[in-house]
């Protein structure tokens, strides 16, 4: 029997942790930059913010998958200033998010709860609840009414993806917007929005009330939706996705490096993936961008990809992560060769 020779620790053990210690000048960038060399959650947050300025000064095509009570919890302009500065070209996201968004672009709030709060009381006084944020059931009301009317307006005699139908939204919002969101900053900045969870919106109910009183036969063609982002995956000469919380999101920007198959292009692969996420992948819930799980058997990964899973609740992460995306992203803008879109019944993307 051979023996096997044990290996040496000093092949392992070559990089230090470095603690993190306080120093009042240093900005949050210079926070980031030291947590990068400490560990566990410190690192991946640095990690995740080295991964994209890495995007960015490799002409990446960046698409940003976004779910859940973000808006309500305050991240709305934080998102509208990644997408205004072009830190992301592509955006996928739920239903609800973009209801959220529509929400405070027409000019209402989200509130504050407080623990002493009931249940029964909120909802005698038509408050919905969010953990600990509150929304008006009446206003949410008003903005699927108001979605409704714009709906109306629209050609009834042919199916709208739901990237061109946001892409007319966000220029309707535009028009009556007193501060950027979402969808007005998108429509601005020529960046693409899809929403494969448009059906669990207040979208979708705004639209819905309004067919149910003959006033529009509105449909939704979510094939051409596939069919724009494998033309995006197809013609970008490198992609990289970043991950917000789960959910169909997530996985409809996964699985468009699959789906290049139906052009006739071979799958690559996304070349960089961030996750930010408190999801786990044991129950089958989380197709995380890391190199041991299913994105990489999938194929939705390339080999020798760079991920980081930043496993805390984005309402902590995107803060300081933007923030610092603000303070360090400027040279790497310079000289980048960001994609370019046509928008029309079909969307056309040129990559230079």
């Amino acid at each position: 029997m051979v023996t096997q020779r044990k290996p040496r620790p000093s092949k392992y053990l070559t990089v230090p942790v470095r603690p993190v210690q306080v120093d009042r000048d240093r900005s949050i960038a210079g926070i980031l930059e030291k947590m990068e060399g400490a560990g566990f959650g410190a690192r991946q947050l640095a990690e995740a913010h080295r991964i994209w300025l890495d995007m960015l000064g490799d002409n990446t095509t960046i698409m940003v998958a976004a779910s859940g009570a973000l808006i309500p919890a305050g991240m709305r302009r934080l998102l509208a200033y990644v997408i205004k500065n072009r830190f992301v070209d592509v955006l996928v996201c739920s239903g609800s998010l973009l209801f959220h968004d529509l929400h405070e672009t027409l000019g209402r709030q989200h509130f504050q709860a407080h623990p002493s709060m009931t249940e029964a009381e909120l909802e005698s006084a038509q408050i919905g609840r969010m953990w600990d944020v509150l929304a008006s059931e009446e206003e949410y009301h008003e903005a699927s009414e108001w979605v409704g009317q714009f709906t109306n307006q629209l050609d009834q005699s042919r199916p709208y993806s739901t990237r061109e139908y946001l892409h007319l939204l966000g220029r309707e919002l535009a028009e009556i917007a007193t501060e950027d969101g979402v969808l007005t900053s998108a429509y601005k900045s020529r960046v693409p929005v899809f929403c494969p969870t448009m059906a669990d919106s207040g979208i979708s109910l705004g639209i819905a009330a309004s067919r149910f009183e003959k006033k529009n036969n509105f449909q939704f063609d979510l094939v051409q939706d596939v069919l724009d982002m494998t033309q995006i995956a197809a013609k970008a000469r490198v992609t990289g996705v970043i991950n917000i919380g789960g959910g169909t999101s997530r996985s409809f920007i996964q699985q468009m490096e699959v789906a290049t198959g139906i052009v006739k292009t071979p799958a690559r692969g996304h070349k960089y993936a961030i996750q930010i996420s408190t999801e786990t992948p044991h129950p089958g819930g989380r197709s995380s961008p890391t190199s041991n799980d299913e994105a990489l058997t999938f194929g939705k990964l390339s080999r020798g990809a760079s991920t980081a899973y930043v496993n805390c609740d984005a309402t902590i992460a995107l803060p300081i992560l933007i923030t610092s995306l603000s303070q360090t992203a400027a040279k790497y803008m310079k000289g980048r060769k960001r994609p370019s879109f046509v928008f029309a019944r079909e969307l056309t993307i040129e990559v230079t």
